[in-house]
Order: structure tokens, then C-alpha cells, then sequence
């Protein structure tokens, strides 16, 4: 997940937050939310963690949301990311649905 960060940084993503859910949930261990500027921002930015991570063998197991460009879901299994256009995010607050778990803010 950490290396999904860092690609996200690369493509300038905005807002990274890391909620902790090992102790609510038994289908994923860590939610990676991050904020792109406009629909196109978003998906550049789930493209390159997609591809580059691909690079390094790792695969994700399912992927929505890509063409539309205001949430993209990339399930890891272990760990899932959320690139979401702001207006998506706000919408959707996923921080506050799974406000009982450890929230840890990266900086960009």
C-alpha cells in the first residue's frame, strides 16, 4: 500500500488518507483514499498506480469506476484504493461510514 501512495504522489494526488481496517472489516486490511483534481486527474492517477504496479507484479483483483473517472475502486485484496474526484468524495464519505477506524493522513 505504501508504494500505492507513492505512485499516487507522483501523479500529484491530493488529500492521501489511510484508514486502518483490521480490526472492523474481514474483506480488506487498509482503505488508501486520495483526491484528484478533475475526472481526467483521477484517472491518470489510477492508471499510473495500476500499470506501474503491474511492473512489479503486483495485480490488482478487481478495478470500477475507471471510465467515469469521479471514484475509481482498485482492490488489492490486502489493501483497496480510492481515487476520487473531490465532489465524489465529499459525496460518498467514506471517512465518516468507517469513522471508527484509525485514520492516518499522508503528506503529498
Amino acid at each position: 500500500m505504501a508504494r500505492a501512495a507513492e505512485l499516487a504522489v507522483d501523479r500529484k494526488a491530493r488529500d492521501l488518507l489511510v484508514l486502518d481496517l483490521r480490526r472492523l472489516s474481514s474483506a480488506t486490511d487498509y482503505f488508501l483514499i486520495i483526491n484528484g483534481t478533475s475526472d481526467l486527474h483521477v484517472r491518470a492517477i489510477a492508471d499510473h498506480i495500476i500499470e506501474e504496479l503491474k511492473e512489479e507484479g503486483i495485480r490488482p483483483d478487481h478495478v470500477e469506476g475507471l471510465r467515469g473517472g469521479r471514484w475509481v475502486l482498485i482492490d488489492y485484496i490486502d489493501f483497496v484504493v480510492h481515487v476520487f474526484h473531490p465532489a465524489a468524495r465529499a459525496f460518498y464519505q467514506l471517512e465518516r461510514l468507517w469513522g471508527d477506524a484509525p485514520m492516518h493522513v499522508l503528506e503529498a
